[in-house]
């Protein structure tokens, strides 16, 4: 018996299909295996990704899986994640759908740890954790996982930090006494600050200048020994971690030494800046008692010149008043005798020091 496909197709269409050469069946055959072949690769490719989706309840079907490809979104991360998700109880009802996936991997993020930051949270029972703020954490360059770890693990920072030059913390009592602060800092991490909050650097930092400033405040260092913990409850109530990407759960002082007395150094260089400008006062009062003295002196040898240029006239007066006839040749030496008497009482009196001539 012989069988033709025109047997089983109605009148005007078995008409149209025996009228086709065997060329045309030929093409129609060809296109045909072409598109078997194309679908076996497309089933063969995604069918173990498939069968792990259908046999986890992920419901992520086959033709989402090749959309996936189209969209160059690797569908095996997607599935992976969506499994995780799906087994630890995460459902799409609470916005983690196949499409929020393939969003967050194509914004560049990192689709495994924002599952897996999700899971620890859900674990945890303390945390409340959505997918759309993990999503924001995670885009935002911060490592959410470790964040979660962080909430749940409390994290100990040292103050001052491990890279920093300084290996104490050092701070003057009111009495100038120095001390020398360790402190440790423990954290927890503020999920809902953890986008635009302040780091690590900026706890170190307000922990270290809340330390100065109590022990700053404190009378005398011997209370501050006395009580370390006076500094952990100034700095707590400070509120150090308000804006930051931190939650402050304890601040506790690990060691803690007397240094240098520095008070006393202070008085000492004030004394010693204090002494300078004393001597520094007296060597200009000096300089100005020897100025004065120098003009003193050359105020004595300008009248002691003006006195000679003075005894230099009295010849001449005493010359001319015997020209004039009114010394006579008895009161000249009336004069002399008086003025040689008096050279003697002063030599004999130790006074002659200036001699007349």
């Amino acid at each position: 018996m012989n069988w033709h496909l025109s047997t089983f197709l109605p009148s005007p269409l078995a008409q149209v299909v025996s009228a086709l050469s065997p060329t045309v069946w030929l093409i129609i055959g060809f296109i045909g295996l072409v598109v078997f072949l194309v679908m076996f690769a497309i089933f063969a490719r995604y069918a173990r990704l498939w069968i792990q989706s259908v046999s986890t309840g992920a419901r992520v079907g086959i033709f989402d899986l090749l959309r996936m490809t189209f969209r160059k979104v690797n569908p095996t991360v997607i599935l992976r994640s969506k499994i995780m998700a799906t087994q630890a109880g995460i459902t799409e009802e609470e916005g983690l759908t196949t499409k929020a996936l393939e969003s967050h991997y194509m914004s560049g993020g990192n689709v495994p740890l924002v599952i897996r930051a999700m899971i620890a949270a859900r674990k945890a029972k303390i945390i409340d954790l959505d997918f759309k703020r993990a999503t924001a954490i995670d885009l935002a360059g911060r490592n959410i996982l470790e964040a979660v770890q962080t909430s749940v693990y409390p994290r100990v920072i040292d103050c001052p930090g491990r890279q920093s030059k300084r290996p104490t913390l050092d701070a003057v009592a009111k009495n100038g006494i120095q001390l020398k602060v360790k402190a440790r800092v423990t954290v927890r991490a503020n999920l809902k600050q953890l986008i635009g909050g302040a780091g690590e650097e900026t706890i170190i930092a307000r922990v270290g200048e809340g330390i100065v400033s109590a022990i700053g405040s404190a009378v005398s260092h011997a209370d501050v020994l006395e009580n370390p913990d006076r500094i952990s409850k100034a700095v707590l109530a400070r509120k150090l971690d308000s804006q930051t990407a931190f939650e402050i759960v304890s601040i506790d002082i690990a060691d803690i030494d007397v240094g240098d007395n520095i008070g006393a150094r202070l008085q000492a260089d004030q004394a010693e800046a204090d002494t300078r400008v004393a001597r520094a006062a007296a060597e200009g009062r000096r300089a100005m008692a020897v100025s004065q003295e120098q003009e003193n002196i050359a105020m004595i040898e300008e009248n002691r010149a003006h006195l000679v240029e003075a005894e230099a006239e009295v010849p001449k007066a005493m010359a001319e008043a015997f020209r004039n006839g009114r010394l006579g040749i008895l009161d000249y030496y009336k004069l002399k005798n008086v003025q040689a008497d008096t050279d003697m009482r002063e030599s004999i009196a130790g006074v002659g020091s200036v001699r007349r001539d």
